[in-house]
């Protein structure tokens, strides 16, 4: 780990207002190293003032042995520096190797991603010359949670986990960037007619935090057709919120549709750091031409210079990108020969912005980040819990033997005094009893008890009929209880029940 500054850069800065802010710097594998000593370049040459501790992360920790890949002394200067500026890296190929981007925003408690999306007609080519959306992706939970599990030989698991604090730091950190940003309406999408409860509660937790901004304009979108809308009229929205999966995925989109992919930076923010990157991966197969454009990995760092403070850094930085930009200084993967008047390499591209430095767009929309701008700060206060009662179990078979009714009439003997069948599902479609002779059944049954009266039960309860399907030489393979919250079932019926 070292400190890198330039002594060109250093001298010129010692008058500078803004005080050294430590951060952490990885320049990753592929395009990484080329798009980050560019990007290094332009910042420094600006006047960002930056102490720098550089890490190693990526392929060659991964082909270490190191199945994370950051070693554990790498995390000692992330939790100093709280400030990571990571280029792309490459993961190998094979299983057991975790991805990077997830062990870092969920080991800091990075909840938050921040994707501004856009076009930049008619300088970049873009079905959509008008698009200007930014996208906040919940960062932590939901199918990225990662817990996954092979229950049978033809039935693997994932399970969705969602939050109420998750959810409400999420969307109150949507509602206060649009706030600060001067942003007029906040989009949700869910899927939420389908995934009632978890879906539903982040709808939920829209509604209730969106009351509270009446200044800003609401709407929910069901997250398919809200797809639909945001490639077809992006100028539609302006910010849209969104759980992980599906941010992860649109955020993409969004970046693609405004004219390519590589433009994009990202923001990953939480309450004890932030990750600085482009979206884009670390394509090896450009590495070492002086070919990448390093445009996604600087407009992440001036989110970057935006949240330390520099926010003229910032200013300056982004303006001379868009003036090289609307120069026709361009690389290879935007270059037209129609709009575009030079094509140049990477680091060509960075001492082109750098030239600019000073200057400012004047048809391109300039940016000009406020000296005063509050960084958002979001606070949960958990709520007094509800009054919780177990009412029932849905116990998990792995059973290849027969029909739906041969294995419905077996199970229904595992009944007890306190929790009688109640139904059995196959992929979430009752199959038992009265099941459609059409439903088609793999090897994994969902096999529903509950208190004949809605009353609470025991472990002990549970257990009576675990034991008793033992009894049958049945394989129970899980459980899930089924509980009310406040009186409320916290559970849904099976598809045609």
């Amino acid at each position: 780990m070292q400190s890198t500054t330039s002594p060109a850069v250093a001298t010129a800065n010692s008058t500078s207002k803004y005080t050294k802010t430590p951060i952490t710097v990885a320049y990753g594998d592929g395009i990484g190293p080329e798009i980050m000593r560019a990007t290094l370049d332009i910042i420094l040459a600006a006047g960002a003032q930056l102490e720098i501790e550089e890490i190693e992360i990526g392929e060659k920790v991964y082909l270490r042995g190191i199945s994370a890949g950051i070693e554990d002394s790498s995390w000692d200067s992330l939790r100093r520096t709280k400030v990571f500026l990571k280029a792309p890296i490459t993961t190998p190929q094979g299983s057991g190797y975790k991805s990077l981007n997830v062990t870092t925003r969920k080991t800091l408690g990075l909840y938050s991603n921040i994707r501004p999306c856009v076009s930049y007609h008619p300088f970049v080519e873009t079905k959509h010359p008008v698009m200007d959306v930014v996208i906040i992706r919940e960062n932590e939970e939901d199918l990225y949670a990662g817990i996954e599990h092979r229950q049978t030989d033809e039935v693997f698991q994932c399970l969705k986990i969602i939050s109420r604090p998750g959810c409400e730091k999420i969307v109150r950190y949507a509602f206060e960037y649009a706030k600060n940003n001067n942003r007029k309406k906040l989009t949700c999408f869910t899927k939420d007619n389908i995934m009632k409860m978890t879906d539903g509660l982040f709808h939920q937790v829209f509604d209730e935090i969106g009351a509270e901004y009446p200044e800003i304009e609401k709407e929910h979108w069901i997250v398919d057709i809200g797809a639909a809308k945001m490639a077809d009229t992006p100028q539609a929205f302006d910010m849209i919120v969104m759980p992980n999966l599906y941010g992860d995925i649109l955020s993409d989109v969004a970046a693609q549709i405004t004219g390519s992919v590589g433009l994009a930076g990202s923001a990953n923010v939480g309450d004890h750091g932030a990750m600085f990157e482009a979206i884009h991966g670390s394509a090896p197969r450009r590495a070492g031409q002086n070919l990448a454009n390093p445009s996604g990995l600087l407009l992440g760092a001036v989110m970057m210079l935006n949240h330390i403070g520099q926010n003229e850094i910032a200013t300056k930085v982004h303006n001379a990108w868009l003036r090289t930009l609307e120069d026709g200084v361009h690389t290879y993967d935007i270059f037209k020969e129609k709009t575009s008047k030079q094509k140049v390499g990477t680091q060509e591209f960075a001492q082109a912005v750098i030239a600019r430095l000073g200057q400012s767009p004047t048809l391109l929309k300039a940016v000009d980040y406020p000296a005063d701008a509050k960084k958002i700060e979001v606070k949960v206060t958990r709520r007094t819990p509800q009054v919780k009662e177990t009412i029932g179990v849905d116990v998990f078979l792995n059973w290849v033997n027969g029909s739906a009714n041969d294995l419905g009439k077996q199970i229904e003997k595992a009944s007890t005094k306190n929790l009688k069948f109640v139904v059995m599902s196959n992929r979430g479609v009752k199959v038992y009893p009265n099941g459609a002779p059409e439903t088609f059944c793999t090897d994994h049954w969902r096999c529903r008890f509950e208190h004949p009266e809605g009353k609470a039960i025991s472990h002990d309860d549970i257990i009576e009929v675990l034991q008793n399907v033992r009894k049958l030489g049945l394989d129970f393979i899980k459980t899930e209880n089924l509980c009310t919250f406040d009186g409320k079932k916290g559970y849904t019926l099976a598809q045609g029940q």
